[in-house]
C-alpha cells in the first residue's frame, strides 16, 4: 500500500468515525427530548365508535402509544356523562364534542388542548317527503346527547331560519347515533341529525339530505381532546405522547386506508365494504394535521348555546394550544412537513 493510499484509508475511517459519532450525539440527543411519561396508563373515553375517532382507533391498536409508554384503556361515553366523569378523574381525556365547553360555561376549569377535527361531517334528513328545513316545524328530530353538536346545529339553523328549537321543533335526545338512527328508521322521528357512519346508513336507505353540514362549512371542534386543566398541568409529557401517538394514527389512516378500513369494521361492526368506505372518505376530508384549536370554532357553540350567559364569554377560555404547538414544532412537522408547523 502506498503512503498515499495509507492517508487516504485512514482519512475515511476518520470521517467515518466522525459522522458516526454525529449520528449517535444526534440520535441521543432526540431520545433524550422524547417526553417521559408522568403516567402509564389513561383512561380515554370517546362519544361514538365511527370515522371522526378513526385516528385515535387506528394508533391504539397499531401500539403507538404503547411504544411511548403509555396505555390506553377507551370507552364510549355520552356526552351527559363526559364532563363529571372528566371533572371526578373515572376519565382522564374526553375525545368528544361541546360538553367540555358546556362543563366549564358551568364552573368547571375543563379544555380542549386539541381539536382532531374541526369541520362538521353532520348531516340532518328527513322522513320521505320531508326536502326542507321548514317541514320539521312541528315536528320531531331524532340527534345524539343534550348540548351535543346535533343541538348546536339544529340551534344554529332553527335561528337562521326564524324557528326556535323547542317550540317549532322538537328534538329527540340520544346516547349515541345508533340510538338515534333506530328512533328515526323505526318512525318514531320525522328528522335524524348524526355523523358517519350512521348518516351513511340514512342516505343508502334513500331518505332525502336536507343539509349538509360539512358542505356548509359549519366548523366547530368536534371531536376535540377536552381534559381538566389541572391534568394537563400535572401530566404534560403524558398529553404531548398522547398527541404524538394520535398524529400517527392520522398518519397511518391517511396511508394505510384498507388498516383504517379494517379497525373501523372491527369497532363498528359493519361490515358492509361500500359502507365502510363512504364512511372512510367522510372521515378523511375532516381529520387535522395541525390540531391547534381555533377559537372560531368555540364561539358557534357559545353563541348557540342554550344557556344565555355563554355567548358573553371569550372563547380563548375554553381551550390552551400550548402542548399541541410544542407538539407540532417537534414532532408534527417532521410527520407532515410542509403541512404542519
Amino acid at each position: 500500500m502506498t503512503i498515499f493510499a495509507n492517508i487516504r484509508l485512514r482519512f475515511t475511517v476518520m470521517l467515518f468515525l466522525v459522522l458516526a459519532l454525529a449520528h449517535a450525539e444526534t440520535l441521543y440527543a432526540a431520545q433524550s427530548a422524547a417526553p417521559k411519561p408522568e403516567k402509564n396508563s389513561l383512561e380515554v373515553a370517546i362519544a361514538a365508535f365511527g370515522p371522526l375517532y378513526l385516528p385515535l382507533l387506528v394508533a391504539h391498536e397499531a401500539g403507538y402509544f404503547a411504544k411511548r409508554g403509555v396505555s390506553l384503556n377507551i370507552s364510549q361515553l355520552s356526552a351527559t356523562a363526559s364532563a363529571q366523569a372528566l371533572i371526578s378523574g373515572q376519565i382522564d381525556i374526553y375525545q368528544g364534542g361541546a360538553s367540555t365547553i358546556h362543563a366549564n360555561v358551568g364552573g368547571s376549569d375543563l379544555i380542549y388542548i386539541g381539536a382532531s377535527v374541526d369541520r362538521s361531517t353532520l348531516a340532518l334528513f328527513g322522513r320521505k317527503g320531508l326536502t326542507s328545513f321548514e317541514a320539521l316545524k312541528g315536528k320531531a328530530v331524532a340527534t345524539t346527547s343534550v348540548g351535543a353538536f346535533g343541538e348546536i346545529a339544529m340551534r344554529k339553523t332553527a335561528k337562521e331560519r326564524g324557528l326556535e328549537i323547542g317550540k317549532d321543533i322538537k328534538l329527540l335526545y340520544h346516547k349515541g347515533p345508533p340510538d338515534a338512527l333506530a328512533t328515526f328508521m323505526s318512525g318514531n322521528a320525522d328528522g335524524l341529525i348524526v355523523t358517519p357512519p350512521q348518516s351513511e346508513m340514512a342516505r343508502t336507505k334513500g331518505y332525502p339530505l336536507i343539509i349538509d353540514y360539512f358542505e356548509q362549512g359549519f366548523k366547530i371542534v368536534g371531536p376535540g381532546t377536552g381534559v381538566a386543566r389541572e391534568f394537563m398541568q400535572k401530566y404534560p409529557n403524558t398529553l404531548k405522547i398522547f398527541l404524538m401517538g394520535y398524529l400517527d394514527g392520522v398518519k397511518r389512516a391517511i396511508d394505510d386506508p384498507a388498516y383504517a378500513k379494517k379497525i373501523e369494521a372491527q369497532y363498528t361492526k359493519i361490515s358492509d365494504a361500500k359502507l365502510l368506505d363512504d364512511s372512510y372518505k367522510e372521515g378523511l376530508k375532516v381529520w387535522n394535521k395541525d390540531m391547534t384549536v381555533d377559537a372560531s370554532a368555540v364561539r358557534v357553540v357559545l353563541e348557540h348555546s342554550s344557556n344565555p350567559k355563554a355567548r358573553d364569554l371569550d372563547p380563548k377560555r375554553f381551550f390552551d394550544n400550548t402542548l399541541i404547538r410544542e407538539v407540532n414544532r417537534d414532532y408534527g412537522s417532521k410527520l407532515f412537513p410542509g403541512e404542519v408547523k
